[in-house]
């Protein structure tokens, strides 16, 4: 089995639907990709990275978050979450991570 090291690489794609729109969970008429949601994208770009690679049973949970949110991405559009781990101090695991609509990067951290 492969081990967790540092440079391991993951991605996660969505398309924008109603259900991720920054108006659903209160912000009344932001009808654009919620930050929450790019977080999250994030975090399974992430565990993207390392999976196949954690023991059975096992999963990783994000426990800070860092990123700037700088892109209004509408319904409809495709955003891709990229994610590189950069350190590993005993258990914890840090990630860069980027977020692109089709035309930009839309958020990091």
């Amino acid at each position: 089995m492969n081990e967790i090291h540092v440079g391991l690489r993951g991605t996660k794609e969505i398309v924008v639907t109603e259900k991720d729109l920054a108006s659903v969970t209160g912000n009344i008429g932001a009808e654009v990709l919620s930050t929450h949601n790019v977080v999250l994208l994030m975090e399974l770009a992430s565990r993207s990275a390392l999976e196949g690679l954690l023991p059975e049973g096992k999963m990783t949970v994000g426990t800070r978050i860092d990123i700037r949110h700088f892109g209004a991405v509408p319904l409809g559009a495709r955003v891709r979450a990229e994610s590189i781990l950069t350190a590993i101090t005993g258990r914890r695991l840090v990630f860069d991570v980027m977020a692109y609509d089709d035309f930009e990067k839309i958020a990091e951290g």
